[in-house]
């Protein structure tokens, strides 16, 4: 007897999916200073089928045909400061043009100064069909980090 979840399975472990590369500014790194205040910018640098979906493969085995279909619904930011930003699309790309304006997409400001450990973790589900009627889904998370670092800066008066 042909179990449709299992071919279903079998065809999530076959598909090619991975974590997220981050882009977010400030820029990570010891040369890279955002500051309080500002906004803080998130995005997927590098969204496509492996990283946002979606994905869609099928499967015929002993004439029963599965079909699975895989893709991020969300991305949840754990921002390092007690912050959670949920976002639903992969993010808008910083522009040296859009100055100190909020992130129409994906964003977070900072209140104090620090390296933060932020986290993209994409909240990815498959859903999958039977030719036998059957279906069911799937639902899992993969996760990518950086460190940024946060300062204030001070203004002198003479």
């Amino acid at each position: 007897m042909v179990d449709p979840r299992a071919i279903a399975e079998q065809l999530l472990a076959e598909m090619p999916l991975q974590p997220v590369a981050i882009g977010i500014v400030p820029e990570p790194g010891p040369d890279s200073m955002g500051l309080v205040g500002l906004p803080t910018w998130m995005w997927v640098s590098d969204p496509g089928p492996s990283t946002w979906g979606p994905q869609t493969r099928s499967l015929t085995v002993g004439g029963v045909t599965v079909t699975l279909q895989a893709k991020v619904h969300a991305i949840r930011w754990v921002m390092g400061d007690g912050a959670v930003v949920t976002c639903t699309t992969p993010g808008t790309p910083y522009e040296d043009r859009f100055g100190s304006s909020d992130s129409p997409t994906c964003g977070h400001r900072y209140t104090k100064q620090g390296a933060y450990a932020v986290e993209a973790s994409t909240q990815w589900a498959a859903e999958w069909f039977a030719s036998t009627g059957e279906s069911g889904d799937f639902a899992w998370e993969m996760g990518s980090t950086t460190t940024i670092n946060v300062g204030e800066a001070q203004a002198l008066n003479q």
